[in-house]
């Protein structure tokens, strides 16, 4: 059973920057893509970040250059850093994980909101 746990979000002004961490368990297959999707109040999911199972990533428009997706294989956790955060950034950021992949370059950052497993979220405020 795959198990995600988001931590690392917070309030934050404009312009500032923080870091969510998703610390996964119950798999060690590092085919597995992993990515992050966000919903605010009143909308739809959004897909922000997809890293594939090569190390490929892929962004949505509104954060290239100002956010990171990463992992650490070794302690499976994914990240996620965010600098020069909006306030349109805030939003629940929810971590998630699919055994089928896609390199990135093809996959549709959206396609994240539909992975297999997710975590509970966490909140990301910014004013």
């Amino acid at each position: 059973h795959v198990q995600l746990v988001e931590s690392g979000g917070g309030s934050v002004q404009a312009g500032g920057s923080l870091g969510l961490s998703c610390a996964a368990s119950g798999y060690t297959d590092s085919s597995y893509c992993m990515g992050w999707f966000r919903q605010a109040p009143g909308k739809e999911r959004e897909g922000v970040a997809v890293l594939d199972s090569d190390g490929g990533t892929s962004y949505v428009d509104s954060v290239k250059g100002r956010f990171t997706i990463s992992k650490d294989n070794a302690k499976n956790t994914l990240y996620l850093q965010m600098n020069s955060l909006k306030p349109e950034d805030t939003a629940m950021y929810y971590c998630a994980a699919n055994s089928v992949c896609l390199p990135a370059v093809i996959a549709t950052v959206d396609s994240v909101c539909e992975y297999n497993y997710s975590g509970q979220g966490t909140q990301v405020t910014v004013s």
